[in-house]
């Protein structure tokens, strides 16, 4: 099964003054909150233990919108990707503590 939705961190994000002043990139940690959000909207029964991977590829800016897709390949993992206009801006594992059934 997979799950797909679409995201824009807004510039108005409290995460993003200072973060590189005249230059503003979104905080990895601030997308690994928003996939574990995707995560917990897929699958709200599963219990995440953490991310085993995690390949920053592309920046992201404030207020570009993109989509994170998952996907559960095997028990207790969820493959996730980043990605807007075709181009691939991170990917990674999420492992969850007790494997679920995908929906």
């Amino acid at each position: 099964m997979r799950y797909a939705v679409e995201r824009c961190i807004h510039a108005a994000h409290p995460s993003l003054p200072g973060h590189f002043p005249g230059n503003p990139v979104v905080p990895g940690v601030v997308l690994l909150e928003e996939i574990l959000t995707a995560v917990r909207a897929w699958q709200p029964d599963a219990s995440i233990q953490g991310f085993q991977t995690v390949k920053f590829l592309q920046p992201i800016t404030p207020d570009f919108h993109f989509t994170i897709s998952l996907e559960m390949p095997a028990a207790g993992k969820i493959c996730f990707s980043c990605s807007a206009d075709d181009v691939l801006l991170n990917t990674g594992t999420v492992i969850l503590s007790t494997p679920r059934k995908s929906v």
